[in-house]
């Protein structure tokens, strides 16, 4: 018997649909006609043991035991699903051959791989183990994967980096979240104060932008608009004035402000009487074709950003909504991506899905009269593809209408984007002028649409509006009609959404100091997953430290005061930076999971010493909120998969 194990229910259900017919169903699996069977787990069926099961001391929070660092790890089986892995185990016994059928990223290959450990399927046995990479549900996609199995050892190293992020998440938010929950105590704080590798960094964030906005303190700047007209231009063309824009020169400098905005209204005033009336040169004409390719089809953030965009949905929403898309409707490819890419292979299954797409959605049957089967856009490329690619439609047919509000919203959000792949580039021309005038310098520029492209099925995404200039040549005069001081005010950055902060853990580079942090988290993933960044910020909004009103997100007067009370490594991106390299690099076969934990348990000691010799002061005084995680609370760990169990993991990072 060759025994396929899913991750979930559904997947089970959708490689069973393809397998010989008729089915017997039983508790927990599915048999096929000709011996094979299916069977699931339910998410996590085993989760890390907890402190106490390594010593019942550990039962009682006290910094004496801390650092807690296991000799042996420990899983332990999930009390809700212990009857399912009861299942398995009598199933392996039966089974001649196994084929691993977790999710296509790293958390799948670890779950279902640490099932088989635990049951005890080891040497030759273990070897012989074949994976089996699905990321659409319907019966032709499920088909063509079967008959592309690869062996289950070619995603050891992902499967080991996975383990090695498992343990360090658990060494370090169970250390850091007992020595800080006490300390929290002893100046009359009563709640969880949990701190993790990911979810403190991103509080982080919310607390250093809520102090920006809080201490900001606006300041006038200056622009100078010239209005021009040619002098001796054709008949035609008599009269035709255009604004151009001033663009400070070096010397201005110490006159402007970090952004090069001139601070100086004397310098301001001094420009616009020098100029007025005052003979300009077209010194230069640059006239260009811009175009821009279509956006990729999305990864799991982005989608999460444009959605928060465009329907003011919560990250947390949008993988709800996707995957009941995946998996109970079959209509969109697996939503937990973290690609924006494509294999080259399906580039020839385009006619299929965009025939799906004009039954589906009557709205996009004009734009699909356009489509260019031919062009393969840059989303189709191989090397950018491993275990799964972007969130596509499939090519499932249904009545879409009869869906939710929701759910209509990001199927056509995913399904356009995907289109767009098929059209041409946006282009326009562009011509800039600069004008000399008095020794200052100055910029006109203009606009014409050539090729709408791409944004023929993206028409809400911002167009060019056309604008002209008269026909300008190097050496022309031009006369300054007048010249206008415009005064504005600095504005405070805004406050964080959904959308920005979603944006701000995927581009977390741009928030660190250090070159050297920089470059590795541009060649990570940023804060967190694509699984899990949705759980992180809901499980801040648990901890009540964070609050939401409207679309806006801040921290709440506890989540500031932890932020206060941690050392600096603690909430900046610049830890987590190393790890993910160092996660990455074992993935990658460059380093062995020692060389990652050994250096990790090591730096628990000062961090705990660290944390004894400092009372957080800034939580002194401040009550629990409702719900905020009191004593009775367990601490935030956990483990799981699905909708929910996304927000357990996301517990200890």
């Amino acid at each position: 018997m060759r025994l396929f194990i899913a991750e979930k229910p559904s997947l089970g259900r959708a490689i069973a649909a393809v397998l010989a017919k008729p089915h017997r169903k039983q508790d927990g699996c599915i048999y096929s006609a000709d011996g094979d069977c299916v069977t699931w787990c339910v998410g996590h069926l085993l989760e890390q043991a907890e402190p106490q099961h390594y010593d019942p001391a550990f039962k009682k929070w006290s910094l004496e035991h801390l650092p807690i660092v296991p000799e042996n790890w420990q899983l332990m089986p999930k009390a809700k699903t212990k009857k399912q892995l009861a299942v398995i185990k009598s199933l392996l016994r039966e089974a001649d051959s196994v084929v691993h059928a977790g999710d296509p990223d790293r958390e799948g290959q670890l779950l279902v791989d640490q099932v088989l450990a635990y049951l005890g399927v080891k040497g030759e046995r273990a070897a012989s183990v074949q994976r089996l990479l699905i990321s659409d549900l319907n019966p032709p996609a499920v088909r063509q994967a079967l008959t592309q199995l690869r062996s289950n050892r070619e995603f050891i190293p992902l499967s080991t980096s996975a383990l090695a992020r498992s343990r360090a998440d658990w060494l370090y938010g169970i250390n850091m979240t007992r020595a800080y929950t006490l300390q929290g105590r002893k100046v009359g704080y009563d709640g969880v104060l949990s701190v993790g590798r990911v979810q403190t960094p991103v509080l982080g964030l919310v607390v250093k932008r809520d102090a920006e906005i809080e201490h900001f303190v606006s300041h006038p700047f200056y622009q100078v608009e010239a209005l021009l007209e040619p002098i001796g231009v054709a008949d035609e063309d008599a009269g035709k004035r255009f604004s151009a824009s001033w663009q400070p020169s070096e010397a201005c400098r110490p006159y402007q402000d970090e952004q090069g905005r001139v601070i100086s209204k004397p310098l301001a005033e001094n420009v616009c009487s020098r100029i007025e009336g005052q003979q300009g040169v077209v010194k230069a004409v640059d006239k260009r074709l811009k175009k821009y390719n279509a956006p990729l089809p999305f990864n799991l953030s982005a989608l999460q950003i444009e959605a928060s965009k465009r329907f003011a949905m919560t990250a947390q929403q949008v993988l709800e909504h996707c995957q009941q898309l995946y998996e109970r409707y079959q209509l969109i490819t697996y939503p937990r991506s973290d690609s924006r890419h494509l294999p080259v292979a399906q580039h020839a299954m385009a006619p299929r899905v965009c025939a799906s797409l004009a039954e589906n959605i009557s709205e996009l049957a004009q734009e699909l009269t356009a489509v260019d089967y031919s062009r393969r856009s840059r989303a189709w490329n191989d090397s950018k593809v491993d275990a799964h690619h972007a969130i596509i439609p499939t090519e499932k047919r249904m009545a879409v209408a009869s869906l939710s509000e929701p759910l209509q919203q990001l199927y056509l959000l995913i399904s356009r984007f995907y289109l767009a792949q098929f059209y041409p580039p946006y282009q326009y021309n562009e011509t800039a002028v600069r004008v000399e005038i008095a020794g200052g310098m100055f910029v006109a520029k203009a606009k014409q649409l050539v090729d709408v492209g791409f944004k023929r099925v993206l028409p809400d995404r911002r167009q060019q509006q056309d604008s002209f200039l008269p026909p300008l040549v190097v050496g022309q005069s031009c006369l300054c009609r007048t010249a206008k001081l415009l005064e504005k005010q600095t504005e405070p950055p805004k406050p964080y959404d959904d959308a920005t902060l979603l944006a701000a853990m995927t581009g977390i580079a741009r928030h660190v100091s250090s070159a050297e942090v920089r470059k590795i988290l541009k060649d990570t993933d940023g804060l967190g997953t694509e699984a899990t960044r949705a759980g992180i910020i809901e499980l801040l909004f648990r901890r009540k430290f964070l609050r939401r009103a409207a679309k806006t997100i801040t921290a709440t007067a506890a989540g500031r005061g932890l932020v206060a009370s941690l050392p600096e490594s603690a909430t900046t991106a610049d830890m987590t930076a190393q790890w993910e390299a160092s996660l990455n690099a074992i993935s990658e076969r460059q380093i062995r999971y020692g060389c990652f934990m050994q250096p990790l348990q090591q730096s628990l000691y000062p961090l705990i010493a660290e944390a004894q010799a400092v009372l957080p002061e800034a939580l002194k005084g401040l009550p629990v909120e409702k719900g905020g995680g009191g004593k009775k609370r367990r601490r935030s760990t956990g483990g799981g998969r699905g909708s929910t169990a996304a927000k357990a993991r996301a517990g200890r990072r």
